[in-house]
């Protein structure tokens, strides 16, 4: 192992709210009201994929990579969850979704629109995106899965959530349809 300061438990329960910033508490909060079961782990910042390594293999589940996108004119704003050890072909998802030249967007989209910061991309943040503004991509094999891991929102946990109460809770709820795409 890579020497991740991580806590060997596992919680079914949201944390402890003293030291936990409010995005996070936000998470914990939606995910009861959904009533979305989860599985965490408190970590040491993981601010790669490469880093969740020890994460993946205490919750048993590949964490999924997530990249904040947008097309050059920055007026369309892509979220996209795939296999962390798949290759990213900007090519390729643009072929598929239409566009062209995507490219990284600039932390400041990220905190106006998903309230988080780079290292901490998570599908979660959906749930800030009130206007809209994201649109959520799903590679194939990450939808196909039957858990996907992801952060609340901060890169000092994870939860492993079902994939059926992301598709038909979660996403449903924050008014996000997400578009299939194969990578």
């Amino acid at each position: 192992m890579a020497g991740l300061s991580i806590d060997p438990n596992l919680y079914t329960t949201r944390p402890d709210s003293e030291g936990r910033l409010e995005k996070e508490t936000r998470v914990y909060d939606m995910l009861e009201k959904l009533e979305i079961p989860y599985i965490r782990v408190d970590h040491e910042v993981t601010a790669t994929i490469e880093s969740c390594l020890e994460v993946e293999v205490m919750l048993e589940i590949e964490i999924c990579k997530n990249l904040f996108l947008c097309n050059a004119q920055k007026t369309n704003f892509y979220l996209l969850m795939m296999p962390g050890n798949k290759k990213f072909r900007t090519a390729d998802l643009s072929r598929q979704i239409n566009t062209s030249r995507l490219s990284f967007a600039a932390p400041d989209y990220m905190e106006e629109f998903l309230n988080i910061t780079p290292g901490s991309v998570s599908v979660l943040g959906l749930m800030n995106d009130k206007e809209n503004r994201v649109q959520l991509l799903i590679d194939r094999d990450t939808f196909n899965q039957d858990s996907v891991g992801c952060h609340p929102c901060i890169n000092t946990s994870s939860l492993k959530i079902k994939m059926a109460d992301l598709l038909n809770k979660f996403l449903p709820y924050v008014k996000h349809e997400p578009i299939i795409v194969d990578l």
